[in-house]
């Protein structure tokens, strides 16, 4: 079965410009093209459209989009990974809706014989939000890393001061990109010495590169980092469970190969 692309439009809510758009750049074309240039789209179509629109509600650009969609080994096998972040932010947010809405119920239950709003317990304001305070980790990672690496974080440092907010922005997509792609390839049980996997890691060492550039065994300290450090762990494992070591297996083959 086809829909045209009015019908496509009217079933995701994207506009058939929009689709147009998509196909012109190569990240959705249709099916086929009829007569007077209709585009129609068939189930398979359907489906990479409702991936491309996950990504962009993960924050994705349509370059990273498109470079995850074309390295994707096992769409059935992305599409539960996708479904298992999202039901990760669904739990997040169903706690922060709880959360407020307690707080709500007891500011207006009214104000104590003092005049001053009772909260029955203060430690339920918080639950579901962050227990960890991120410019704290930020600075005690820096301070880690400028003890130990003081050569390259200088270089490292001069190379961020360089970067616009755009390059910023686009640095911080970029990285989420590998780790997903990276995420897909281990949810598929894609071997980390595979050429595809490794290939993926050397976007990322060129990426470590355009701030410092780390020798076999420094590259291996970072992938080991990954795994070892909590903070760095965690935002890997939030994309799926297993990421950080994956990563760092990855790594060190890489290392050995290409490095040592």
């Amino acid at each position: 079965m086809a829909w045209s692309i009015a019908d496509v439009a009217r079933m995701s809510g994207v506009t058939s410009r929009t689709l147009r758009h998509y196909d012109e750049i190569g990240l959705l074309p249709p099916a086929w093209t009829g007569s007077g240039g209709l585009r129609h789209y068939e189930e398979v179509d359907l489906l990479r459209l409702q991936q491309i629109l996950l990504m962009r509600e993960l924050g994705l650009g349509l370059r990273e989009i498109q470079a995850v969609l074309d390295s994707q080994v096992d769409r059935l096998a992305a599409l539960r990974e996708h479904y298992a972040r999202l039901l990760g932010e669904r739990d997040r947010l169903e706690t922060l809706v709880r959360t407020v809405g307690r707080t709500i119920a007891e500011l207006e239950e009214g104000k104590d014989d003092n005049g001053m709003t009772k909260i029955n317990r203060p430690e339920n304001l918080f639950e579901g939000f962050g227990t960890a305070d991120t410019e704290i980790e930020a600075a005690e990672i820096e301070a880690e890393v400028r003890e130990r690496w003081p050569r390259q974080w200088e270089q490292s440092r001069q190379a961020v001061e360089a970067m616009t907010a755009e390059d910023t922005e686009r640095w911080q997509r970029e990285v989420t990109s590998r780790m997903i792609r990276m995420a897909e390839f281990m949810v598929a049980g894609v071997p980390v010495a595979d050429p595809a996997v490794q290939a993926e890691v050397e976007v990322h060492y060129q990426g470590v590169c355009g701030f410092w550039t780390p020798n076999a065994c420094a590259y291996k300290g970072v992938g080991q980092t990954y795994v070892d450090d909590p903070r760095f762990r965690a935002n890997f494992d939030r994309i799926a469970e297993g990421l950080a070591v994956y990563q760092r297996d990855a790594m060190v083959v890489y290392a050995d190969a290409r490095l040592g």
